[in-house]
């Protein structure tokens, strides 16, 4: 039956996904995506909670440069977002929360989908089928290319099924349409506002991050890695190189003497690490000796104490670049993610729920991952006053890795990821 609901919703969900997708926007910045998405789950009857009733606003990080956040919603304000919406999200605060109260008792299931983008330039290759169907990226260097445009039209297909079908359904639903997944800076802002607090059940996802044929789906992921972003600002000296050089203090330098010792950093015996300089900017002229440097970092680890030792081995080696080079340094952490451990107990019951669907052709227990996930902080809120939680992966084949500029998926992984939730809607809340 639920399959039979995904099938006639096939080519919404292609419609609303290619629609993202032309108009992608970074985290915390999302005032155009959260106007689309708030607007169809209101046709729906959802009760909406937008911007700053929807997170905690201290509670987030890395938020952009303010003429960033202005930029932005003047733009959205142009493109049509009406103003009392715009008000609601000023100042970066995005993202909604659809709730669904059937009025029957029943439990409390949480879902989480992300809607941002990343600062990529998307391919104009004629084989990339965004280019080739007319539906690549009107934003230059912000593309969907980790499927976020995806994820977000999996939960409004979701939430069609919930609002099509209460009279068969049971207890309370929490839809999370999140900012700022990517950096890890989104999530803990949600999860502080109390939404899952008494969640007896909570369910999130991604397409992709492993190639699989579309109709499998693991039921469990093992492997994401606590993990700290910083962004690192070195203040120097500036001088002419010729004639003073005695007199500067170069900020490039201890950049990169900061990248190329990161890197050094001890392996760890008690789990996998990670680390990454991922942007580094400093300079203005080759007679110039560098005033300023500026550095994008992250690190990983397989548990908190080893996620804690990576983050602490980085900012000695930053805090000691500087001193090498007598030049000062800001060390700002800008997002973070937590362990994942997902509840085997759900395996069997989601393998039992999703026996019957026609799009669903295997259902992996577990897979092993090793990226970081800021649904982490939503895991394991629910997981500590006692409920259930998992985070699952849904295939698709992958020509390009998440991230690339030609990063894509096959558009049938929506109905599979749509058919998945709503067996475990059926299965775990239904009257019937």
């Amino acid at each position: 039956m639920s399959s039979n609901f995904v099938k006639e919703l096939a080519p919404q969900l292609v419609e609303w996904r290619r629609t993202l997708h032309k108009l992608p926007e970074l985290g915390f910045l999302e005032y155009i995506t959260t106007y689309r998405l708030g607007k169809e789950l209101i046709s729906m009857g959802f009760t909406l909670h937008v911007g700053k009733d929807a997170l905690d606003s201290d509670a987030r990080m890395g938020l952009p440069a303010t003429e960033d956040i202005n930029a932005h919603e003047e733009k959205a304000a142009k493109w049509g977002v009406d103003a009392e919406w715009l008000e609601k999200m000023r100042g970066g605060n995005t993202g909604l929360v659809a709730i669904w109260d059937t009025g029957k008792q029943g439990d409390h299931v949480g879902f989480r989908f992300d809607i941002d983008a990343l600062p990529i330039n998307e391919s104009t290759d004629e084989s990339h089928l965004p280019t080739k169907n007319n539906f690549i990226s009107d934003e230059k260097n912000v593309m969907h290319a980790c499927g976020h445009d995806g994820h977000a039209t999996i939960g409004l297909g979701v939430a069609k099924f919930i609002s099509e079908n209460t009279d068969s359904l049971k207890g309370r639903f929490t839809l999370l349409f999140q900012p700022a997944e990517e950096g890890g800076r989104g999530a803990r802002a949600m999860t502080a506002k109390g939404w899952l607090d008494d969640a007896h059940r909570f369910y999130s996802g991604h397409i992709g991050v492993k190639s699989m044929p579309v109709g499998t789906i693991a039921a469990t992921t093992k492997g994401f890695l606590a993990s700290t972003k910083f962004n690192i600002s070195f203040k120097g000296v500036s001088s002419h190189a010729g004639m003073h050089p005695e007199l500067g203090k170069n900020a490039l330098l201890a950049a990169t003497t900061a990248a190329n010792n990161l890197y050094g950093i001890p392996r760890h015996n008690d789990g996998v690490t990670r680390v990454n300089v991922g942007k580094l900017t400093a300079g203005s002229g080759r007679n110039i000796i560098p005033e300023d440097s500026y550095m994008e970092i992250e690190v990983r680890g397989e548990t908190q104490e080893v996620a804690d030792y990576m983050a602490e081995k980085a900012t000695r080696i930053i805090r000691a670049a500087a001193d090498m080079h007598d030049v000062e340094c800001i060390i700002d952490p800008v997002g973070i993610t937590e362990v994942v451990v997902c509840d085997e107990t759900l395996i069997p019951q989601i393998q039992e729920w999703c026996k019957n669907s026609e799009l669903i052709t295997e259902v992996l227990p577990e897979i092993q991952v090793s990226g970081s996930e800021d649904a982490s902080f939503m895991i394991n809120k629910v997981q500590e006053h006692g409920g259930k939680a998992t985070y699952m992966l849904f295939g698709t084949k992958l020509d390009y890795p998440h991230h690339h500029p030609q990063f894509d998926y096959e558009e049938d992984v929506l109905g599979v990821a749509v058919d998945t939730f709503v067996s475990i809607l059926r299965g775990g809340s239904s009257d019937v």
